[in-house]
């Protein structure tokens, strides 16, 4: 789908890996590569921006990087930060819509139940908080228990 920015679910190296970051690396070519090396990685809740390069259908990659689930109060407060802060650089970079992954619902383990809860109250604050701000918000599930999952918030 065309946004201005996507949203890469990263490690924190910032490098590529596998899932959903290693797809955007390869879909970016070796310029994204490149620019991340100068970014020196990103902390845990954080977010980092990068042009799209060769991925056609966005102009801006924000990468951020989830817990690791252990089932500390923790967790949910790092999710959260990593959906407000790649709201803030989506809107300090005039984008005007964004597609987020489920971020840490693969390999980091968080379940997407409660993953779905904490990214959905996060961007509804979010908005809550930037009444005068007009941007598209997709949440894009790539199983389709992370889709269900966000149904189903959504109709409560």
């Amino acid at each position: 789908m065309p946004v201005d920015a996507i949203v890469n679910a990263a490690n924190s190296t910032l490098l590529g890996g596998g899932g959903v970051d290693g797809a955007i690396h390869r879909a970016a070519g070796p310029q994204l590569l490149k620019e991340c090396r100068s970014l020196h990685g990103c902390e845990c809740g954080e977010a980092k921006i990068t042009f799209a390069y060769n991925i056609k259908n966005a102009h801006y990659i924000i990468h951020t990087v989830g817990p690791i689930y252990c089932g500390s109060s923790d967790d949910a407060q790092l999710l959260r930060s990593c959906y407000l802060k790649s709201l803030d650089l989506a809107l300090d970079n005039k984008c005007k819509s964004i597609a987020f992954p489920g971020i840490s619902t693969g390999v980091y383990g968080y379940p997407i139940e409660e993953a779905a809860q904490v990214s959905y109250q996060a961007v509804m604050s979010w908005i809550d908080e930037h009444k005068d701000t007009k941007m598209y918000i997709y949440f894009c599930g790539f199983r389709d228990k992370e889709v269900e999952a966000y149904k189903k918030i959504m109709t409560i």
